[in-house]
C-alpha cells in the first residue's frame, strides 16, 4: 500500500477539506509541474487529505495549504488566492474558481507570491498549531523578521525559498507519515556536534489522526558564496587541473558525517540472510534494467557475478547504519572556508520513506561519490580516465585518514554497490537521455569484466591530467527529463551554485 493510500486509510480527512471546485483546475495543473511523479498519465483520484487556512477567511491574498491523494501519493500544496493577479503573479496562475468559496478568484502557486512566502516564515518564526499543522523551531537559533524571499528556480522533487541569504526553506511536494531523513539526519548531526551538515533551524509537519506526522518543510542556514562540487569538479577537469585535494578532504568529510551517524543513531551488522536479501535485490534491479535497456544485455552475466560474490562473502558483520542515501558530487558544497558539507538527506524521493529510514552499509555513499568522478570525466572529450582514477583514490584516501579503514578493502561489497549504482544509471540514461547513455556503459563494461581500474592507491594532492576538450565540446545537459528526474545528471543538480539545502 502506498504512502498515501496508507494514510488515507487510518486518516477520516474533514469532508469540509474537500477541494471540491478546485478539483477541475488541480487535475490540469497538477501533471505540468516539474515535481510532479506521475507524469505521462491522466490522473484518476485527486481527493484532499486535509486542508488548511494559512491566513484567516477572507484575507486577499489568502493562503490555502493542502494535502492531496493523487493516485495513492500525497501531494502538499500551497495555493494563494486572489481577486485578480497583478501581472509578476501571472505564471503561477492554475485557474479560476468558478463556484465555492473561492467562486471569481485568482487561484495560484503561492511560493512565487513575495506577501505569502514572507507569512510562511512568520509562522516558522512562532511555534504553534493551525488546524492539523504544527510549526517547530529550535528555540537557540533566532531568525530574523522581514527576511525578503525568492524562491530557487530549476528544482525538480522539492520547491525552495531563499530568505535574504540568509535562510532557505525546503518545501516537500512528495510526503509521507514519518519524520523525512532531510529533518531527522541533519538534527541528529547537530547534536552530535558535526558541523558538516547545517542544522535546522525550523520545520513544520502535518499531525493527522491515526498516523505519524508528515514532515513538509525545513528551513535551515543558507550557505552563501559555496561552490556546487559537481560543477567545481568540472571546472577544474575543463581547466586541465586535478582535482585530488579537494577529492581527498571531500573523503574526510565524508567519514566524519558517516562517523557521526553512526554514533547518534542505531547501527546493525548484516548476517548471511540478510546479505544474501541485500545481493537478491541488486540482481533484480538488474534484471529488470536488462529487460528495459537493451544495450546492458550482454554484460547481465558479467553484472551478476558482483552480486553473486557479495551473496556468498556470507556477510560477515558487514556494518549498516544510517546514510545519506544518495551522495554525488552534486549533493556536496565547498564553502567560503574551503571545507565541505553534504546536503540533500532526504535519499531516493522515489523510494519509500521507510525504505530511505532503513540502515544500510556506508559503501553505498561511498559507491555513488566514485561513480560520480567517472561521471564527471567521461562529460567530457576526450576523456580523461587517470582524472578519474585519482580522484577516486584521493577521495578512498581521505576516507580512510578519518575512520581507519580504507574502502577499497572491501572490494566485493564495493564492486557490488558501484555496479547497482552504474546499473540504475543506465536505465536512467536510456528512459531520459540516450546520448549520456555510453557513459554508464563504460563503467558496466568494466565492471562485468572484474576490471579494478580505479581501486589502485594514490597519494592524494595535485597532478598533472590529461587537458580534455572545453565543457560543451562533449554530452552536455538536455532538457525535457520527465518524472520527476534531473534534466542534467544522476550526478548533478538543476539548481545553480551556492544553495545548500535543495
Amino acid at each position: 500500500m502506498s504512502e498515501a493510500a496508507s494514510a488515507r486509510s487510518r486518516l477520516a480527512a474533514d469532508p469540509a477539506a474537500g477541494i471540491g471546485p478546485l478539483e477541475p483546475m488541480l487535475r490540469a495543473w497538477l501533471p505540468a509541474q516539474r515535481w510532479f511523479a506521475g507524469k505521462g498519465r491522466s490522473i484518476t483520484r485527486l481527493t484532499a487529505v486535509s486542508a488548511a487556512e494559512l491566513l484567516p477567511p477572507g484575507s486577499s491574498p489568502g493562503l490555502l495549504h493542502l494535502l492531496l491523494d493523487v493516485d495513492g501519493d500525497c501531494y502538499q500544496l500551497l495555493l494563494g488566492i486572489r481577486p485578480s493577479l497583478p501581472p509578476a503573479l501571472a505564471p503561477a496562475l492554475i485557474g479560476h474558481a468558478e463556484d465555492g468559496p473561492h467562486a471569481g478568484r485568482a487561484v495560484y502557486e503561492a511560493l512565487g507570491d513575495p506577501r505569502l512566502a514572507a507569512m510562511l516564515l512568520e509562522r516558522l518564526r512562532s511555534p504553534g498549531a493551525l488546524g492539523p499543522l504544527r510549526f517547530d523551531r529550535d528555540p537557540q537559533a533566532p531568525v530574523p523578521a522581514g527576511l525578503a524571499p525568492r524562491p530557487l528556480s530549476g528544482e525538480q522533487t522539492n520547491s525552495s525559498l531563499i530568505y535574504g541569504d540568509s535562510f532557505i526553506l525546503k518545501v516537500f511536494r512528495r510526503v509521507g507519515p514519518g519524520v523525512n531523513p532531510d529533518l531527522e539526519l541533519p538534527r541528529a548531526l547537530a547534536a552530535a556536534g558535526c558541523a558538516r551538515v547545517p542544522a535546522p533551524v525550523a520545520w513544520y509537519e502535518a499531525v493527522l489522526p491515526g498516523s505519524e506526522p508528515l514532515t513538509l518543510g525545513v528551513l535551515q542556514p543558507y550557505l552563501r558564496g559555496s561552490d556546487d562540487g559537481w560543477q567545481l569538479a568540472l571546472r577544474r577537469l575543463g581547466a586541465g587541473e586535478a582535482f585530488t585535494a579537494e577529492a581527498h578532504a571531500l573523503g574526510r568529510a565524508t567519514a566524519e558525517v558517516h562517523s557521526a551517524l553512526a554514533g547518534a543513531l542505531p547501527t546493525v551488522a548484516l548476517g548471511p540472510e540478510q546479505t544474501a536479501r541485500l545481493a537478491a535485490g541488486m540482481t533484480a534491479r538488474m534484471a529488470a534494467t536488462a529487460r528495459e535497456v537493451p544495450a546492458l544485455r550482454p554484460y547481465e552475466a558479467g553484472l551478476r557475478g558482483a552480486f553473486d560474490a557479495l551473496a556468498a562473502s556470507r556477510g560477515t558483520g558487514v556494518a549498516a547504519q544510517r546514510i545519506h542515501g544518495d551522495l554525488h558530487l552534486g549533493q556536496t558544497l565547498r564553502t567560503l572556508d574551503g571545507s565541505w558539507s553534504l546536503i540533500d538527506f532526504e535519499g531516493e524521493p522515489a523510494r519509500p520513506l521507510a525504505d530511505r529510514r532503513r540502515p544500510e552499509p556506508a559503501v553505498r555513499d561511498i559507491a555513488g561519490i566514485l561513480r560520480s568522478f567517472d561521471y564527471a570525466a567521461r562529460s567530457h572529450r576526450p576523456f580523461a580516465p587517470a582524472w578519474a582514477d585519482d580522484c577516486r583514490a584521493a577521495f578512498c584516501e581521505g576516507y580512510a585518514r578519518t575512520t581507519g579503514r580504507d574502502p577499497r578493502e572491501d572490494p566485493v561489497l564495493l564492486r557490488a554497490y558501484e555496479t547497482d549504482k552504474a546499473v540504475y544509471e543506465a536505465r536512467y540514461e536510456f528512459r531520459h537521455r540516450p546520448d549520456w547513455l555510453h557513459v554508464p556503459m563504460a563503467a558496466i563494461r568494466r565492471l562485468a569484466a572484474g576490471a579494478d581500474r580505479g581501486f589502485g592507491r594514490a597519494a592524494p594532492g595535485p597532478g598533472p591530467v590529461a587537458r580534455p576538450a572545453a565543457p560543451g565540446a562533449g554530452p552536455g545537459p538536455v532538457s525535457g527529463a520527465g518524472e520527476g528526474f534531473s534534466t542534467l545528471s544522476p550526478h548533478s543538480r538543476p539548481q545553480p551554485p551556492r544553495r545548500p539545502h535543495t
